[in-house]
């Protein structure tokens, strides 16, 4: 009897964390539909402005014929946008061994432009060994924000510690600038997969 009573408690402990992490589960059930709608409708990406840590000024849906892999940040993200920044490092380094520099961007978006200024994108980008190339870290002028995280499907939810609850994912968008794909951001295998797979369609 007393294992059960210690095993609800730590269920009743565990869903209510869950609950605190995610917003009252706001973040996990609009991630699943995000992905349902992704899979069926491949939304297309709006040609907005993006600074990069270097300072220079690139339209997401430039005319490069390169696939995409976004994930969205704010880099003064204590947990998880760190952890991240680690994962696509190593997806980086995976394009770079795949001979893809030349055809795959990958991007790290903050939805926080107004305190993530450039200073502030480069020294992220610094302590991830982001290369400005193959990898870079941007923000979107804040006019252009909801818009681009509208497309995206991404949800941002303050929290009560002054940080942001959001979707965290790698999310794949083709030549055309349309999103095909969303994997974890730490599925470095299913990324690497889709980015393959784009690359041949």
């Amino acid at each position: 009897m007393k294992a059960l009573a210690a095993s609800v408690a730590a269920t009743c402990l565990g869903v209510f964390a869950l609950w605190q992490a995610t917003a009252g589960l706001q973040v996990v059930t609009a991630e699943g539909a995000r992905r349902v709608h992704v899979a069926l409708e491949n939304p297309r990406i709006p040609d907005v402005e993006l600074q990069t840590m270097s300072g220079q000024i690139e339209k997401f849906g430039a005319d490069d014929g390169k696939i995409k892999v976004v994930e969205f940040i704010y880099t003064t993200c204590p947990t998880i946008c760190q952890s991240a920044g680690a994962d696509l490092a190593r997806l980086r380094e995976r394009v770079v061994k795949l001979g893809g520099a030349d055809k795959v961007k990958l991007l790290s978006i903050s939805f926080d432009p107004e305190t993530d200024q450039v200073a502030q994108l480069s020294q992220y980008g610094k302590v991830h060994a982001a290369d400005g190339a193959v990898w870079t870290i941007a923000r979107p002028d804040k006019t252009d924000l909801q818009d681009l995280l509208k497309s995206f499907g991404i949800k941002v939810i303050p929290n009560e510690y002054g940080g942001y609850e959001h979707n965290v994912s790698l999310n794949v968008v083709d030549r055309n600038s349309r999103l095909v794909a969303i994997v974890d951001s730490d599925d470095i295998d299913g990324a690497f997969n889709e980015i393959t797979k784009t690359l041949r369609q």
